[in-house]
C-alpha cells in the first residue's frame, strides 16, 4: 500500500511540472503582440526609443506575426507555439535593452531647443 501511494505521488508531482510551462504561456498570441506593440509605442513616445529603434522592433513582431500566420495555416503546433514564445521573449527583452541603453530621441538633445 506504501509503494502504491508512493507511485501515486510521484505521477502526481510529474503531472504538476509538466503544466508549468502551459501556464507560463498562457497570454494569447494575440495578446502578447499587442502587449509588445505597446510597450514599443510607450517606449518611442517617452523618448527612450529612437524612431530607427521602434521601427526596427516593429518590423521584428511583423515578422514574428508573419510567421504566425504560416504556423496557423496547417493548424499550430505545441513546438510552433514555443518559437512564437521564444521570439517574443527576445523581441521583450530586445525591448528592454533598448529602452535603457540610455540612446536618446528627440527631446534629450537630439532635437531642437525648446527654450
Amino acid at each position: 500500500m506504501k509503494k502504491f501511494w508512493l507511485s501515486i505521488t510521484a505521477v502526481s508531482a510529474l503531472a504538476a511540472a509538466t503544466v508549468v510551462p502551459a501556464v507560463a504561456s498562457a497570454q494569447s498570441i494575440n495578446q502578447r503582440q499587442a502587449m509588445l506593440e505597446r510597450r514599443i509605442e510607450q517606449g518611442q513616445r517617452s523618448g527612450a526609443l529612437t524612431r530607427s529603434e521602434a521601427n526596427r522592433l516593429r518590423g521584428q513582431l511583423h515578422e514574428t506575426a508573419r510567421l504566425e500566420a504560416r504556423y496557423r495555416h496547417g493548424g499550430l503546433t505545441g513546438w510552433e507555439r514555443a518559437d512564437l514564445d521564444r521570439r517574443f521573449d527576445r523581441i521583450s527583452t530586445q525591448i528592454r535593452i533598448e529602452r535603457h541603453d540610455r540612446d536618446y530621441g528627440a527631446g534629450y538633445g537630439h532635437g531642437p531647443r525648446r527654450w
